[in-house]
């Protein structure tokens, strides 16, 4: 098979069909330096699964999970029918569908994730395809996220921001511009610098789901996963095991509120102290993921690294800024290893 071929198929099983705020691929490297090939893995903010779709070695039990409904369903319909969330998500930009789409998809975020909660093989590949092309399709955050100024206002997707506007101005409905860029293809677009020799969407899907054949999805509050049963702390002989907690980010991280559409600024807090507390355990090698200033983590080496920053870099920006602010702290069992690669700025071995 001609290597190019191999690179994009290796690239297809490494990638999360949509962007998503906050990603560690650029620290996963480093990441899995420090867990080494723990055979038992959990992941409770699920996000684009960057660190997972990243791991160097054969995949052992893989737990993730995520808050939000639509984020679970897009992946667990990609492990049990890609080839009919591509289908759906395979469609060109149309703003009318953009808004009529995002209006539906909160319209059953409620019902949908009630269903995802309570049956572990549940999943909708049409919900799922439509969410992909959505957020791969929108600009910036805020994609079915409920929140912020897009709301269902008698049917219509409206900015509440400026409603006092509306009628003097005669305006009508303001919605979203879709995202144009890189010819405005959808999911597609992401696809472009891959060449023809693929089929697009279906073969990327394909191959994420022969990744994930082994990955368990849950849907729901982060602790759900951390429980002894999960993480393998039981028994006579526990299994190692490698947790990364990306939580999102405090309200002492000083980001825009709404960057994701689950977002408890608390429950950072709440990740730090069970952190802490299960920090010591020799069968845990913990990365807690944060900002600079945001966790005070007595006897923990911290690593700081450097962000894409994504679309907060065009300009000089607060998001410029943040992407040096990233940082990871590791427990006391990860793996001592001193790489250093491409996006870590320097190791710290100092503590805390």
């Amino acid at each position: 098979m001609p290597e190019y071929l191999l690179w994009q198929g290796d690239f297809m099983s490494r990638k999360a069909p949509f962007p998503w705020f906050g990603g560690k691929s650029l620290a996963s490297d480093l990441i899995w330096d420090r867990l080494g090939n723990v055979p038992n893995y959990v992941e409770p903010f699920a996000g684009s699964l960057a660190v997972l779709l990243s791991r160097p070695h054969d995949a052992g039990l893989e737990t993730v999970n995520d808050l939000d409904g639509f984020v679970c369903n897009a992946w667990r319909a990609i492990l049990h029918d890609p080839d009919a969330t591509a289908h759906a998500c395979d469609w060109p930009v149309s703003e009318p569908d953009l808004s009529a789409r995002h209006l539906w998809l909160n319209a059953h975020r409620a019902e949908l994730t009630d269903r995802l909660s309570g049956d572990t093989d549940y999943y909708d590949a049409k919900i799922a395809g439509w969410w992909l092309w959505g957020i791969a399709s929108w600009i910036g955050g805020g994609w079915c996220s409920g929140n912020g100024p897009w709301q269902s206002i008698d049917g219509l997707l409206t900015d509440t921001r400026k409603l006092p506007h509306l009628g003097d101005a005669g305006r009508g409905v303001n919605r979203r511009l879709p995202q144009l860029r890189n010819a405005g293809q959808g999911v597609n677009r992401k696809l472009l610098h891959l060449g023809n020799a693929g089929q697009g969407v279906v073969d990327w899907l394909l191959q994420l789901s022969d990744r994930m054949r082994r990955v368990r999805v849950c849907c729901g509050d982060w602790t759900r996963v951390m429980g002894p049963a999960v993480t393998g702390l039981f028994g006579g002989n526990p299994t190692p095991c490698g947790v990364v907690l990306d939580p999102p980010y405090s309200a002492e991280a000083g980001r825009a509120g709404s960057i994701y559409a689950c977002e408890d600024l608390s429950v950072a807090h709440n990740v730090r102290e069970w952190a802490l507390a299960n920090g010591d355990s020799p069968q845990l090698r913990i990365v807690l993921c944060g900002y600079d200033g945001e966790h005070d983590m007595p006897g923990w080496s911290c690593v700081e690294w450097k962000a894409s920053g994504g679309y907060g870099c065009l300009g000089e920006t607060t998001g410029r800024a943040n992407r040096t602010r990233e940082r990871l702290w590791f427990s006391p069992h990860c793996m001592a290893t001193a790489t250093k690669r491409q996006g870590i700025l320097e190791m710290d071995d100092t503590h805390g």
